[in-house]
């Protein structure tokens, strides 16, 4: 390879790994703006408010499968440049929205349009880097991790800095000027990033439409699917447990309880990139270590003192957090490229979903709680069962080593560019 096309790639993955921040922080900005939205709308209850996000949630998972149809159709760079531009630009709406349902329409916008960023920027990713897939997916993260900082951080700051001059209507502001920032994002991707190398035809690929070429493939793979759902739950689960266990249970203040679960991505920062890459290697080892460490200190995490509760949501989202690009490694290398982003659409799609049912499903278990959800000993119960889902996902992996036996890919095979092809 030469010198030029490697800066080409290298450019391509750190443009990808922004479109990754976007992405997310677009999911997490309203979080801190609820009660603004809630006085500024005229809605009777807060749940309204949080609607948004859930809405926005099953509109960023569900079309996952058909954004993936596109990912192997159509040019990714093009895909995810539209997918970045339409999810900024209802935003834009959002900021402007003069009723509920505007603002619904906007956050289902929004989510569509950050639909289209995992099933083709996996895809393209792994096209990119057919080696060192792990390594790259994993410094792709590190933008996921800083948009889950930066998306409340920024929001909420800025509210607060203009509610004495506009009211409840300054959540509008920080809506607007990311919708504007994610704009002028879209036009540098689609300026500076580089096009996907041709591939040769891969042995054994599906035939056109079909993800996989036998029933035990498709078995295997909605197993898995299945199976490391219960991470994504797991993950979302100890997000959203952890701010009520602090403030219910520790005595946390609604500031301090938002810093302490933000440490969770600042922790991921450091360890996606770091473990993914060692995961190059011996990837089933590592998944099995970050799986299991971080699981383990999910149900550590109500027992420990409350002056150690920094440190082990710091571990857990050092470990747990980089499971995500491995395991998004592994499964790239165990299906041909032709097919990459309609299989991690639908994966996506499965495990997305459920994981976005943790929030609701906690929040419903902590209120029936009561007055006992005061007491850290009350939570034990719900942490054990929270970070037992990450252990039974581990048994997806002898379901990825089957797929990629039975397709009978390694890493050579799996996406071989054309000698000459022109990655600018």
């Amino acid at each position: 390879m030469s010198a030029t096309d490697a800066n080409h790639k290298n450019r391509t993955l750190a443009l990808t790994g922004m479109l990754h921040g976007f992405t997310h922080m677009y999911g997490t900005a309203l979080l801190p703006l609820y009660l603004l939205m809630q006085r500024d709308l005229k809605l009777d209850s807060v749940s309204k408010a949080t609607s948004f996000v859930t809405i926005m949630l099953i509109a960023y998972f569900l079309p996952s499968y058909l954004l993936g149809i596109l990912a192997d159709r159509m040019s990714r760079k093009k895909l995810l440049t539209y997918g970045l531009l339409i999810n900024a630009l209802a935003f834009v709406g959002l900021a402007f929205a003069p009723s509920y349902n505007w603002a619904v329409a906007c956050v289902v916008i929004a989510g569509i349009g950050g639909s289209a960023y995992h099933p083709a920027a996996t895809a393209m990713v792994a096209r990119l880097f057919p080696r060192d897939t792990g390594r790259a997916l994993g410094l792709a993260a590190i933008g996921s991790g800083v948009g889950f900082f930066v998306g409340p951080l920024y929001a909420g700051w800025r509210a607060a800095m203009l509610e004495p001059v506009l009211g409840a209507a300054a959540w509008r502001r920080p809506v607007l000027e990311l919708g504007i920032l994610g704009i002028l994002g879209a036009a540098v991707f689609s300026w500076l990033a580089s096009e996907e190398a041709a591939v040769v035809k891969e042995k054994n690929a599906a035939p056109e439409g079909s993800l996989f070429p036998t029933p035990a493939l498709w078995f295997f793979f909605i197993v898995a699917c299945l199976l490391f759902s219960l991470r994504d739950f797991a993950g979302n689960g100890t997000a959203s447990l952890s701010s009520l266990f602090l403030q219910n249970a520790r005595g946390f203040d609604t500031r301090h309880a938002g810093i302490a679960v933000s440490t969770l991505s600042v922790a991921s920062v450091i360890g996606n990139p770091l473990l993914s890459s060692l995961s190059d290697r011996r990837r089933k080892r590592w998944i099995a270590i970050v799986l299991g460490v971080g699981s383990l200190l999910i149900i550590a995490l109500p027992h420990v003192p409350s002056a150690w509760t920094l440190p082990c949501l710091l571990a857990y989202g050092f470990f747990f957090l980089a499971s995500f690009p491995i395991v998004e490694a592994a499964l790239m290398q165990s299906v041909p490229d032709a097919v990459r982003g309609r299989v991690f659409g639908f994966y996506v799609m499965i495990t997305g979903f459920v994981g976005a049912l943790a929030p609701w499903a906690v929040g419903l278990r902590v209120r029936h709680l009561g007055e006992a959800a005061q007491d850290g000993h009350s939570y034990f119960g719900i942490y054990g069962a929270v970070g037992g889902m990450g252990l039974l996902a581990l048994a997806g992996l002898p379901c990825l080593h089957a797929i990629r036996k039975r397709e009978h890919l390694d890493v050579s095979e799996s996406a071989t560019p054309v000698p000459k092809a022109n990655l600018r």
